[in-house]
């Protein structure tokens, strides 16, 4: 069984999904892919513990805080390679990015096995709980600003938030 939540923050409000022992999605109003993993109807329940730790969390993140990834059990759901990616985006420290082909690397590294930085886009871009798991720290070669579901212009803000110098990076404008 599924609950969620929904919690406003300065970012536009959100949806919080749990299976009622960790955070299983965190989805930005009206971000691509949302609620994709949820196979199962979400029953409203705002008072579950992990909800309040999530709440937290976030409450601290915007509040300019540097929360540990850590204080939340998570449990996206998704393929082994999609784990893989979303446990090296967990490693990329606040106001820190990386490139889509370096995670490739790694991942390439780790497994013995050929991974495209195209692959490991379909990854991030998929991620299910928004900024706990940074994927907004993601960013295209040559300091492309690119590939947020929930729209550039949020992954901008996001990193602004953190304090990242954002001066070396360039976004398309679509």
């Amino acid at each position: 069984m599924l609950y969620k939540t929904t919690q406003n923050t300065p970012i536009g409000n959100i949806t919080l999904c749990s299976d009622g022992k960790s955070i299983a999605g965190l989805w930005i109003e009206n971000q691509k892919y949302f609620a994709q993993t949820a196979k199962e109807e979400m029953i409203e329940n705002a008072d579950l513990a992990v909800f309040e730790r999530a709440i937290d969390w976030l409450n601290r993140y915007f509040a300019g805080e540097m929360p540990d990834i850590s204080e939340i059990p998570l449990s996206p759901e998704g393929s082994e390679f999609r784990k893989a990616v979303w446990k090296v985006l967990c490693a990329i420290p606040y106001a820190k990015v990386t490139t889509y082909g370096e995670i490739a690397r790694k991942i390439s590294a780790e497994t013995g096995k050929k991974t495209s930085a195209r692959a490991v886009g379909g990854a991030v871009g998929h991620n299910p709980i928004s900024i706990i798991i940074p994927c907004h720290r993601v960013i295209g070669a040559n300091g492309n600003l690119t590939g947020y579901a929930g729209g550039i212009g949020l992954k901008v803000r996001l990193l602004e938030h953190e304090k990242a110098n954002l001066s070396d990076f360039f976004r398309f404008n679509y």
